[in-house]
């Protein structure tokens, strides 16, 4: 039973809709079909389809409790007729599956502690595929007379490959704002004018790209990250899955993802997959993972391991590199029941527990990388305050030891390049390269940290076009950079920290918030003798503790104090628990700042993502397609086009719309 955890629109009798809790994610009538309406499919993407006839026995859908079982589903051509789904697909008729759910209508419901119970059938129609572009209308009719319609499109796709490579890096949490902070605290300006510019600025295509959920409009990572990878846009939490009813996380109606189908049609293609956050974290586990709780940890190695087992399914024989942090996912123990390190070594992969033995890794072998524990210490950690390093037990290893040996982005990323180019030149490869933490550190309010990052990831892009242009490869490789979602951030002057300080009164300090002709200009790239080894030379702040601190904040975020100086003795806990499971300011945080409200419910312990496009810039062949604003799940496509992935027809069937594929 998931009470509280669908997301989708429930229709009430009085009209309105379900907001907060919602009985099942793009479902809006008593007849559910997944893939729902306006689902989108590239020409021979395999698919499965969930159908489920909901019987409420109570609250205000309230039914006779019995749901149909002799439901009927069709599709065909928009225009045409519909035919049966075994005859259209070729494939034979589904079990009939029965289970219950229950779940809050409203919070109201939820402090009365009524929960609304469902009954459910169910038929499932596993790894099926439509090759012929154009609209489709599958129809789900049940309960006699009443139906529930899916508009599809198959969309037409050109066929010709035009990229040899794809290199997509994810600023995970990225918006335009971050990156507007960015330049401003690493790149000199004089009179109004930047004197240099970020690697970003310098892409001949800029776009932006909408981030709804299917039935929320502020998404998570996995479901961000799932549209972006298989062109499918589902609910929050999922991976590579349309959320169904059932309780099982595993049996949710699946789509291809870009891995999947590269390495289906081009079995010799590479895949690389390298991210500072801990590799079962969902921006890289949805290159491969197939579930509806994004923290089936063991699953999301699994797949990266062998692919989906147990399944009809494309078999994705693992990544040829697979870099970033999380070793404790990987070692065996009560949250990871095999040991990865030993099954990955048994498959051809060479290990590297540090920056060391990364460099010294074979380009010819596949190779696996784990850094840390948990995720990969920040940029702004690693390079400038390193004491924070210390005494953390993150070793990679189990050992309890330190994790100083440590690789960044840029290491990591040049080195995936390097294999997967040694291995992969003829058939070409994809790569996703994510920068985890402008998230999670924008998630505690640690702006410094995040924009440290952001800064790593610019410098990255930097040097890998450098290298693809060393390896003369250059020219075959689309570069993309985007983002899975945003936050609410933005800059709005400067704060002088050390009047600050000397107030004691709150209202006092915030006479310290210079705006307008008071921001003054940025003091992050003025050396002298405080100065940092990171200056113009390669684009870092040469100094994090300015007296003119930026005056940056989110719209979304818990009780806080700020001070608006770099948290120079490690990551920020803005917010702690009291004693009555709600969260107030941390007063160990910024004990010199002043007390800022919250804008969320007491619960909440730190800042969530917001509803704001995300930027995508590109290079390469094909880059005039990401110009414009677009949805997230047009990146999918985009790439798709690229790489050549569309499928006309396929295996045996040559002709028909809809088939069954053939199993490899």
């Amino acid at each position: 039973m998931r009470p509280t955890s669908f997301a989708g629109v429930a229709l009430f009798a009085s009209g309105a809709f379900a907001q907060y809790y919602q009985r099942l994610g793009g479902c809006p009538s008593l007849g559910c079909v997944f893939p729902p309406d306006q689902a989108d499919f590239l020409p021979g993407q395999h698919f499965d389809i969930r159908l489920e006839v909901h019987s409420p026995v109570n609250g205000s859908e309230a039914r006779e409790g019995v749901p149909d079982s002799n439901f009927k589903f069709t599709i065909g051509k928009k225009g045409q007729a519909g035919i049966a789904v075994t005859e259209f697909f070729d494939v034979e008729e589904a079990e009939l599956e029965n289970w219950s759910f229950s779940w809050y209508e409203d919070l109201f419901a939820e402090d009365a502690g009524t929960p609304s119970l469902v009954n459910v059938t169910s038929k499932a129609y596993r790894r099926v595929a439509l090759y012929e572009p154009g609209e489709y209308e599958a129809i789900l009719t049940y309960y006699g007379e009443e139906q529930t319609v899916a508009n599809w499109l198959v969309r037409d796709i050109p066929k010709k490959r035009r990229a040899k490579n794809v290199v997509l890096f994810v600023g995970d949490g990225m918006t335009t704002n971050m990156i507007t902070a960015a330049r401003l605290i690493a790149h000199k300006s004089i009179n109004g004018k930047y004197q240099t510019t970020m690697q970003l600025d310098k892409f001949p295509v800029l776009g932006h790209q909408m981030t709804h959920s299917m039935d929320s409009f502020i998404t998570d990572s996995a479901n961000s990250a799932t549209a972006l990878y298989g062109g499918h846009k589902t609910t929050v939490n999922a991976l590579g899955v349309y959320v169904d009813s059932s309780e099982d996380p595993f049996d949710d109606p699946k789509f291809e993802l870009i891995p999947e189908i590269f390495r289906r049609q081009h079995p010799n293609a590479g895949i690389g997959i390298v991210s500072t956050a801990f590799l079962a974290d969902a921006t890289p586990g949805a290159l491969t993972a197939h579930t509806s709780d994004r923290g089936e940890y063991d699953h999301v190695i699994g797949t990266f391991l062998e692919g989906l087992t147990d399944y009809e399914w494309t078999k994705f024989d693992g990544p040829d590199v697979l870099f970033g942090a999380g070793a404790e996912n990987f070692i065996t123990s009560e949250d990871a029941p095999r040991d990865y390190y030993q099954l990955f070594s048994e498959k051809g992969y060479t290990l590297s527990l540090n920056k060391t033995a990364l460099d010294a890794a074979s380009n010819e072998e596949r190779a696996l990388g784990l850094f840390s524990v948990s995720n990969l210490p920040t940029w702004l950690d690693r390079n400038v305050y390193q004491h924070n390093l210390k005494e953390l037990g993150n070793d990679p290893s189990g050992s309890g030891a330190d994790a100083l040996d440590l690789p960044g982005l840029k290491d990591m990323t040049v080195k995936a390049i390097d294999i997967l180019d040694t291995r992969r030149r003829d058939e070409g490869w994809f790569l996703m390269a994510e920068a985890a933490s402008i998230d999670k550190q924008m998630h505690t309010l640690d702006y410094d940290r995040s924009l440290g990052e952001l800064l790593e990831l610019d410098d990255t892009v930097k040097a890998t076009i450098q290298r693809l242009e060393e390896l003369g490869v250059l020219e075959d490789t689309l570069i993309l950079v985007t983002a899975d979602h945003g936050h609410g951030f933005d800059v709005t002057g400067a704060v002088d920290t050390v009047y600050l300080e000397e107030q004691e009164d709150d209202r006092d300090k915030r006479r310290a918030i210079g705006i307008y002709e008071n921001s003054g200009l940025s003091q992050y790239t003025v050396g002298g003798a405080n100065a940092l080894k990171y200056s113009e030379g390669v684009h870092f702040p040469a100094r994090w503790d300015p007296r003119y601190a930026l005056h940056a904040g989110t719209v979304a975020f818990p009780d806080h104090r700020e001070n608006y100086k770099v948290h120079k003795d490690g990551p920020r806990t803005p917010a702690e628990a009291g004693g009555d499971k709600t969260y107030y300011a941390s007063y160990k945080d910024a004990v010199s700042g002043f007390l800022i409200n919250g804008t969320l419910a007491p619960d909440a312990s730190q800042g969530v993502h917001s509803l704001t496009d995300v930027p995508v810039f590109a290079q390469g062949p094909c880059q005039e397609l990401f110009g414009g604003v677009y949805n997230s799940n047009d990146i999918f496509f985009k790439i798709a086009e690229c790489l050549g992935l569309s499928e006309a027809k396929g295996g045996s069937h040559e002709g028909e719309e809809g088939h069954c594929p053939p199993k490899h």
